[in-house]
C-alpha cells in the first residue's frame, strides 16, 4: 500500500461539495488511524436498482467515492436488489409499488457498465445486500427489529406527514431503514454516502452499528443535484436528467440548455470546474465539455462541440442522422411510431409549441399530414430522415 496523502489534504478533499459530515471530528480519527496503520478506510453506497440506468444525479455521489479511491480508501458499491423489493418510503407521499425479482436482477445487470465510467475497478467491490438479507431467518429479522423503536421511526418527516393524513404505512416500509443500516453492519462500513433525502437511513446505520457492538460509521451527506428545469432533483420521474450512458452530443447539448442558475451548482458537484459568472456561455461550454470527457473521453468531447456548434451556430443539419421508412400521414402519429415522441398527446403538443420542423421550416399544425419525404427535427437534438414508403 503506497502512503495516503495528509490528514489534512484528505479532508479539504472529502469536505469540497458536502452538505454534512456526521460526525466529523470521528472521520478526522478514523483517516489519521488509515495514515498511520497504512490500511484503506470501507468507504460504501448503496443504490437500489429500481430503474436500468443511472443520471447525473448519481455522479454527484459517485464522484466522491472517486474521491476516496484517489485518496487510496477501498470503495463497497452496493447494489440493493433486495431492498429495492422492498421500496424505499424516503421522500413517498404513499406506499411505493413492490418490483419482481426479475425487473430488479434485470436493472441491476447494467451498474457495472455505467459505474465503472467514473470507479477505479481496482478499488472497488461490488456486492449485492441480497447476498445476506436473502439468507436472514426470521428470529435474525426479529433480533434487528428489536435494535429500534417505532417512536423513532415516525421521526422521519414523510412517515410524519402521512401518519398525521392517515395516509397508510406499511410495516416493510418501516422494515427499509433497519435493512439498510443492517448493510454497514455486515460491512463493517467506515463511512457511508448518500443524497439529502437518505439521511435519515444512513443514521439508522450509525445507530445499529452501535448496537452490534461496531464503532458506527461517519455519514456524509451529498446535496441533491437539481436537474434541467432548474428547480426539481433530477429524477427520471421529471423527465429532467441526463443518463450516464447517453450519446456523447445529447450530454453536451442538454448541459448547454440549464438555467444559468445551475452553472455554480453543476460545477461544483460534478467536475473540478470554477463557473464564471461574467460568462455564462465559456463557462457552460467548459462543463458540457468536462462531463462529456468524464463518460466517454477528450476525444467525443471535441465531436460533441463540433456537432453542438453545426446544429446551434451554424444552423445545420448534422450529417449522421437515422433514417425511418413511414407510411406518411398525420405529423404527430409520424413522431410517435418513430420513436421521436412517447405518445400522440406529447408529440401534438411539441408541435403546437413549435418544436418541430419539416425541412427546415416550422410546423405548428397538429392536423399537418406527411405526404413526401423530409428532413424531420424534432426539439434542439433529434433529427431524422423519413421516407415515405411506397
Amino acid at each position: 500500500m503506497s502512503d495516503f496523502p495528509p490528514l489534512n489534504e484528505q479532508m479539504d478533499a472529502i469536505r469540497h461539495g458536502a452538505l454534512e459530515i456526521i460526525p466529523e471530528d470521528l472521520l478526522a480519527r478514523k483517516v489519521e488511524r488509515s495514515i498511520k496503520s497504512r490500511e484503506p478506510l470501507l468507504v460504501k453506497q448503496g443504490f437500489d436498482p429500481t430503474r436500468p440506468d443511472l443520471h447525473l444525479g448519481h455522479l454527484v455521489s459517485i464522484r466522491k467515492l472517486r474521491t476516496f479511491q484517489d485518496l487510496g480508501h477501498r470503495v463497497v458499491f452496493l447494489i440493493g436488489d433486495f431492498t429495492a423489493m422492498v421500496g424505499d418510503p424516503s421522500g413517498a407521499s404513499e406506499t411505493r409499488p413492490r418490483l419482481t425479482e426479475e425487473e430488479v436482477s434485470a436493472n441491476a445487470k447494467t451498474y457495472r457498465e455505467q459505474v465503472f465510467r467514473v470507479l477505479d475497478p481496482k478499488r472497488t467491490v461490488l456486492d449485492r445486500n441480497s447476498r445476506w438479507h436473502a439468507a436472514m431467518s426470521f428470529p435474525k429479522v426479529l433480533e434487528l427489529a428489536s435494535h429500534y423503536t417505532v417512536a423513532r421511526l415516525l421521526e422521519r418527516d414523510d412517515f410524519q406527514k402521512r401518519y398525521k393524513s392517515g395516509s397508510p404505512i406499511s410495516v416493510s416500509e418501516f422494515l427499509y431503514a433497519l435493512l439498510q443500516g443492517y448493510d454497514s453492519v455486515e460491512l463493517k462500513a467506515d463511512v457511508e454516502l448518500g443524497g439529502s433525502d437518505q439521511k435519515f437511513n444512513l443514521l439508522v446505520g450509525r445507530t445499529l452499528m452501535e448496537r452490534y457492538g461496531l464503532e458506527p460509521q461517519v455519514v456524509l451527506i451529498m446535496p441533491l443535484l437539481r436537474g434541467l428545469d432548474g428547480s426539481r432533483k433530477m429524477s427520471k420521474s421529471y423527465d429532467n436528467y441526463i443518463g450516464i450512458t447517453v450519446r456523447p452530443e445529447s450530454v453536451y447539448g442538454k448541459t448547454m440548455s440549464i438555467p444559468v442558475t445551475l452553472l455554480d451548482e453543476w460545477s461544483t458537484l460534478l467536475t473540478a470546474l470554477k463557473a464564471d459568472p461574467g460568462a455564462p456561455y465559456q463557462a457552460k461550454r467548459a462543463l458540457a465539455a468536462e462531463l462529456v470527457t468524464q463518460l466517454h473521453d477528450a476525444a467525443a468531447a471535441v465531436a460533441a462541440a463540433a456537432h453542438f456548434d453545426q446544429l446551434f451556430k451554424k444552423k445545420e443539419v448534422p450529417d449522421e442522422r437515422p433514417s425511418f421508412t413511414h407510411a406518411g400521414g398525420k405529423l404527430a402519429k409520424v413522431l410517435k411510431d418513430i420513436g421521436f415522441a412517447k405518445s400522440l398527446s406529447e408529440a401534438r403538443r411539441m408541435i403546437e409549441q413549435g418544436g418541430v420542423q419539416i425541412d427546415g421550416e416550422k410546423v405548428s399544425d397538429v392536423e399537418y399530414e406527411v405526404k413526401q419525404d423530409c428532413v424531420v427535427k424534432y426539439g434542439k437534438l433529434k433529427f431524422a430522415d423519413l421516407k415515405l414508403s411506397k
